[in-house]
C-alpha cells in the first residue's frame, strides 16, 4: 500500500464514522481544547503548588558575589599547639 491508497482508507473510514468529511474539524476542535485544559489544569496546579513564588531571588543572585576561595580553602584541625 502506498500513501495515496493510506490516505485514501483512512479519509473513507472517517467520512463512515463521522457522516462527511467535514466532520473531522470538530474532532480537532475537540481535541484542541482537551490539550488546552490540560495545560490550564497544569498551570493552575503549579500557582497553587507555589512554582511562581520567589521571582525575584532568581534574577538579583547574579548580581551578588561569592567568595569562592573562602569557600575552597582547606581546613587545618590537626593544628599543633607551641610547647
Amino acid at each position: 500500500m502506498n500513501f495515496s491508497e493510506i490516505s485514501h482508507l483512512l479519509s473513507s473510514i472517517l467520512s463512515l464514522i463521522l457522516g462527511s468529511e467535514m466532520s473531522v474539524i470538530f474532532i480537532l476542535i475537540g481535541a484542541s481544547l482537551i490539550v488546552a485544559l490540560i495545560f490550564l489544569g497544569a498551570f493552575i496546579w503549579s500557582v497553587r503548588s507555589g512554582q511562581y513564588e520567589d521571582d525575584y531571588t532568581p534574577s538579583v543572585r547574579m548580581l551578588f558575589d561569592e567568595n569562592k576561595t573562602e569557600k575552597n580553602k582547606p581546613t587545618n584541625t590537626t593544628k599543633k599547639k607551641p610547647d
